[in-house]
């Protein structure tokens, strides 16, 4: 995998799990917890991050032979969802496949909201997932898994640095700053589903393409 795939890839990752978006969201559930706190919850998220980036990296090509369903399939599927969450963001309307009011809701009422919800679904979900083992069905290697997984770590760390800074991001930036960032982000992921969905229709349709 060339070095400018990898780097493909943690911009994919960067946009859908949107660090940025996360920010009112972690604070909005954790009111009450001190510094302290607050830095183990972040901790523990990224952490979690990483690991379903990891799992879904190595497991990928097995969950998709044991659905018996096909990369091309998969990638045009995948793309789509993508391109849905793109829309979204350039509407500045939530992430539909992240979670819902009913969800939120419930998270403030757990005890322990590091791994679910905070992680997944609100940091990680469908679309990140999708897009991890569409990735890592295409790596020719192990390294190339590898340098997902890298990629995957590296934006862990942004997601931790910025449930760290979300007082200060919130009001540097405000919902006006937020919602400007998602639009122009929402037109990069945009344009990376359009790329999914065309290697995916390859594959499906390789005469179309020779």
């Amino acid at each position: 995998m060339e070095h400018l795939q990898v780097f493909k890839i943690i911009i994919a990752l960067m946009v859908l799990i949107n660090p940025l978006s996360a920010a009112p969201i972690f604070l909005s559930l954790t009111p009450y917890n001190s510094a302290r706190e607050r830095r183990k919850i972040a901790q523990t998220a990224s952490l979690t991050v990483v690991i379903a980036i990891a799992l879904f990296t190595i497991l990928g090509d097995m969950i998709l032979k044991v659905l018996n369903i096909s990369i091309g399939s998969f990638q045009v599927g995948g793309g789509i969802l993508i391109l849905l969450i793109a829309i979204a963001m350039m509407n500045a309307q939530p992430n539909p496949t992240k979670h819902n009011p009913e969800e939120a809701q419930e998270a403030g009422t757990r005890n322990n909201i590091a791994v679910v919800p905070l992680a997944i679904p609100m940091l990680i979900g469908p679309g990140s997932i999708s897009t991890v083992i569409i990735y890592s069905s295409t790596a020719s290697s192990w390294w190339g898994k590898a340098e997902i997984i890298i990629a995957g770590a590296v934006v862990a760390c942004v997601c931790y640095a910025g449930m760290l800074a979300a007082t200060q991001l919130s009001k540097l930036l405000g919902a006006t700053g937020i919602n400007i960032i998602n639009r122009i982000m929402g037109m990069v992921l945009a344009a990376v589903s359009i790329e999914i969905i065309a290697g995916g229709l390859k594959n499906l349709f390789p005469n179309l393409f020779a």
